[in-house]
């Protein structure tokens, strides 16, 4: 049981500081990553789902995502074109990430014939994240009153694939990652030696 606890901490602790290094930037740039706080959301959901009361870990994220925002805008000058009325409904976007990788996680082991599933998942739970935060977007911030929905859609929709892939490839690091180091530990178990 104290492994459990521990392995969950070093998972909060993992999803807090990423999310803390990458989410000034959405699409990354030659100094710094691209936002993975789509990913996180997924791989916390994913990764902890057995921890009893993992809530509080989806509502710790949520507030530093916004804590992170704030400080963009207020201390570093990033633009708040993004913050509006709608901004709240980000929270259903993140907790359709994470609520995919709770789904996902009695179902899923870190063997080749699941993870094409894994992927399928977060690339699904991706593109409900940027349905949901853009049509609140689109509906509540109040910066489109004279554009229709199918104008704004087929504006929006050419960042689609930039937001999947991202999602996607911050979820294989993560998992290939783990795969590495289980590969690793049971070499280590079983006596044999690592080159």
């Amino acid at each position: 049981m104290k492994t459990i606890q521990t392995r969950s901490w070093l998972v909060i602790a993992g999803l807090m500081l990423v999310m803390a290094l990458t989410r000034f930037n959405h699409f990354g740039s030659a100094f710094a990553l691209p936002d993975a706080s789509w990913a996180l959301f997924f791989l916390g959901g994913l990764y902890l789902a057995r921890l009893s009361g993992a809530g509080w870990v989806l509502a710790a994220l949520l507030l530093e995502a916004a804590l992170v925002d704030y400080y963009a805008i207020a201390g570093q000058g990033i633009s708040d074109w993004c913050v509006s009325n709608a901004y709240g409904f980000l929270a259903f976007a993140y907790a359709a990430l994470w609520f995919a990788g709770r789904w996902f996680a009695p179902r899923h082991t870190l063997t080749g014939r699941n993870l094409p599933a894994v992927f399928v998942v977060a690339a699904v739970a991706s593109v409900t994240a940027f349905v949901l935060s853009n049509a609140s977007f689109f509906l509540f911030s109040g910066r489109y009153a004279d554009m229709g929905a199918l104008e704004y859609a087929s504006r929006v929709q050419q960042y689609l694939g930039s937001y999947v892939a991202v999602t996607l490839l911050y979820v294989g690091c993560v998992i290939a990652a783990h795969m590495l180091f289980v590969l690793l530990k049971g070499k280590a178990r079983s006596g044999s030696h690592v080159i």
